[in-house]
């Protein structure tokens, strides 16, 4: 599909891509749903805000694969929620892919992570397997409706496990996850760093 919408596509690291592990995946554009279900291995149940029904097409095949959606209105049932997806991923052996910063990026650019990817490795023990997505922002803008040609990349990095890992770290572990995607993201999709922060 997406080469038919004229966007090339470069995929690196599939040797790490059938992985049972927890996907992690940056989020700039509605073509993203469509990548982290292709490109997933079967069995893998995803993980999103509710809204993404809204998502013209993608959201719709999202929902109709039968991957879960998080009410964040209401942190009771988001947490009921990741930890029913933890139990369903144990029992039958599936793996999973979350947005590990809730929401899109209006420019491209990586945000900051939250914290439920990281609970999710604590509850699971899962690997985590990062997916690093360039250039779907160009390709679908916020706000259009239009998909323009634009080369896309997709980047799989090899598994972080997380069996040593301890709720006490877990800001930690989220600073380890977005440096390796600060690393890995072309410049145009690193976060703006404040005189504040280049002084700190």
């Amino acid at each position: 599909m997406m080469w038919i919408l004229g966007n090339p596509i470069t995929i690196e690291g599939k040797e790490f891509s059938n992985e049972r592990a927890i996907y992690v995946c940056n989020h700039a554009s509605p073509i993203d749903i469509f990548l982290i279900m292709w490109l997933t291995p079967t069995g893998t149940v995803g993980i999103a805000k509710k809204e993404i029904i809204w998502y013209p097409l993608f959201g719709q095949l999202y929902v109709l694969a039968n991957h879960l959606r998080i009410d964040r209105s209401n942190p009771q049932k988001a947490i009921q929620s990741m930890k029913e997806a933890v139990q369903s991923i144990i029992k039958h052996n599936l793996s999973l892919v979350i947005f590990p910063e809730g929401t899109r990026s209006k420019n491209g650019r990586v945000l900051p992570f939250k914290k439920g990817f990281v609970h999710l490795a604590l509850q699971s023990r899962l690997p985590i397997v990062p997916m690093v997505l360039t250039g779907t922002h160009l390709a679908w803008r916020k706000g259009s409706l239009h998909v323009r040609p634009a080369p896309i990349s997709v980047k799989y990095l090899p598994p972080i496990k997380t069996d040593s890992w301890s709720e006490d770290k877990i800001d930690d572990y989220i600073k380890l996850l977005h440096d390796i995607y600060v690393e890995n993201l072309p410049a145009p999709q690193k976060p703006i760093v404040s005189e504040d922060n280049k002084n700190s």
